[in-house]
């Protein structure tokens, strides 16, 4: 019989769906057809697998050989299924037993001497074949990230020789005992560099516990980009779920996996010349943008009205939803998209408009026209909306105080308000769903009221109401307080600068 099965992994967003490559050898002229919906590079892998095989020493059948790659419409891309086809060539041609293959999965991308190269993407396919009970042998090179995989059963392979001789049982390959990665010393900047700026400082800290969106605004020069820079540096360690998800996407986007730094949160500062493709992700096959790739992180965007209109608007939905979708004409993919979004902007054009050591040159109008190059709707998705003002010459020049608080300080206070967020309502304020507000964010009469004269007097919008209450509540959570007061409710309002009429 000349026909055999092996397994492989497609990549489909954060998913890999599994794939049968199934090849028959038929008698005829000599010729190779792959068919399944393979792209470009996987129908090339004919010419890689050929090469590969004739230069390890094996026999290339002189027969008519046809490669299905099922599901038939599911589209295949990438070097992925090289291994897979050059194996399944090899059963079919009776050069290894068909046997050693059931219950098994491989990736990799062959070179033209038979070296398994590494490839995008293989976390969700090591998960994928965790959950189904599979042993995965793939390059050695990607062995650091799918160690992620708690009781995955992997067998990294440098070169298809040392492969065949296992699956002929006549030599082992190394077993490999999983280990979580270790968390390196790296330092991150600290919040204790920053001179002055106590108000911003103390705005990172409640951005920080509740994962509130935050707006720097102030002249140029203020350090609006330095503390932004530092909130990673107080902000916990992931867990252990919402780290593998950030390397998943990671994984996908072909990014170098540094084990030490996993549970580390993302920090992503695009450029504002970013297109809305680059940001939110796209292309005929869907990859990941910036969003996706601060999932579980943070996303600075720095000169933020200098973003193009357009570009900024399509933040609003994954901003509500956490996770954004990509629709194209043959391909459609969802991916995780929960970011902490932190932004800084000049007040004007010119950028001193409030500045007491320098006259502004902006007219009241081009001010207005430069505010409003944000537009609502994406203003009242930001929690908290600070003022950076300068800081005086003579500050600048002293050292830092020695009982100037550092960023771990700072982390143990955000620490202690998230474990209180996740008790009581299992999330994040900032993720505090609608129907959980009312008892958690409960208010008194006197702060009621205090709440609904701000909303009268500062025009603020209904989403501005709620976003008031969580910020409340993460500020009341950072003071081991129970009760939302009337001081959290005020603070909280004092936060919505550009709201205000």
């Amino acid at each position: 019989m000349s026909l055999a099965t092996t397994y492989c992994r497609a990549s489909a967003g954060i998913e890999a769906p599994l794939v049968t490559v199934e090849v028959h050898l038929a008698n005829g002229l000599p010729a190779l057809h792959i068919v399944g919906l393979p792209e470009k590079a996987v129908q090339e892998s004919r010419d890689r697998v050929r090469s590969a095989l004739i230069n390890a020493g094996f026999e290339f059948p002189a027969r008519r050989i046809t490669i299905n790659l099922a599901p038939a419409d599911l589209p295949k891309e990438g070097g992925r299924f090289d291994l897979a086809i050059a194996l399944g060539i090899l059963s079919a041609s009776g050069q290894i037993p068909r046997q050693s293959m059931h219950q098994a999965e491989f990736i990799g991308e062959l070179n033209l001497s038979g070296e398994i190269r590494p490839v995008k993407g293989l976390l969700p396919a090591a998960l994928a074949a965790q959950k189904a009970g599979r042993k995965l042998f793939l390059p050695e090179e990607n062995l650091d990230e799918a160690c992620l995989i708690k009781d995955a059963r992997l067998y990294p392979v440098r070169h298809i020789l040392p492969l065949t001789a296992y699956l002929c049982g006549q030599k082992e390959l190394p077993v490999i005992e999983i280990a979580p990665p270790q968390r390196n010393s790296d330092q991150l900047p600290d919040l204790s560099e920053v001179r002055g700026q106590e108000h911003a400082k103390r705005a990172l800290t409640i951005a920080a516990a509740g994962r509130h969106n935050l707006l720097l605004s102030g002249p140029p020069g203020t350090g609006k980009s330095m503390l932004a820079s530092r909130l990673p540096g107080i902000l916990p360690l992931l867990t252990e779920a919402e780290a593998l998800e950030h390397a998943m996407i990671q994984s996908i986007n072909g990014s170098l996996f540094e084990p030490g730094r996993w549970r580390h949160p993302p920090y992503r500062a695009p450029h504002h010349t970013a297109s809305g493709v680059a940001l939110v992700g796209g292309g005929s096959n869907p990859r990941p943008g910036e969003i996706s790739l601060a999932h579980q992180g943070v996303l600075f965007l720095d000169e933020l009205p200098e973003f193009p209109r357009g570009v900024l608007e399509v933040l609003r939905e994954p901003l509500e939803s956490g996770k954004i979708s990509i629709s194209r004409a043959a391909r459609q993919a969802e991916f995780p998209a929960r970011f902490q979004l932190v932004a800084a902007m000049n007040p004007c054009p010119c950028g001193y408009l409030g500045d007491p050591r320098n006259n502004c040159r902006c007219t009241a109008e081009q001010v207005a026209r430069y505010q409003s190059r944000i537009s609502g709707p994406l203003l009242d998705r930001i929690d908290l909306h600070v003022l950076v003002p300068p800081v005086a010459a003579e500050q600048l020049g002293q050292p830092a105080p020695a009982d100037a608080p550092s960023s771990a300080e700072y982390r143990v206070q955000v620490e202690q308000a998230r474990k209180r967020q996740i008790a009581r309502q299992d999330c994040v304020n900032a993720q505090l769903p609608h129907n959980q507000m009312e008892q958690v964010c409960r208010l008194d009469e006197f702060s009621r009221k205090l709440l609904n004269r701000a909303l009268d007097t500062l025009g603020m919008s209904p989403r501005a109401y709620h976003r008031i209450l969580r910020v409340a509540r993460t500020i009341a959570d950072l003071a081991g307080s129970d009760q939302i007061l009337a001081n959290h409710l005020t603070e909280a309002i004092s936060y919505r600068k550009l709201d205000r009429k």
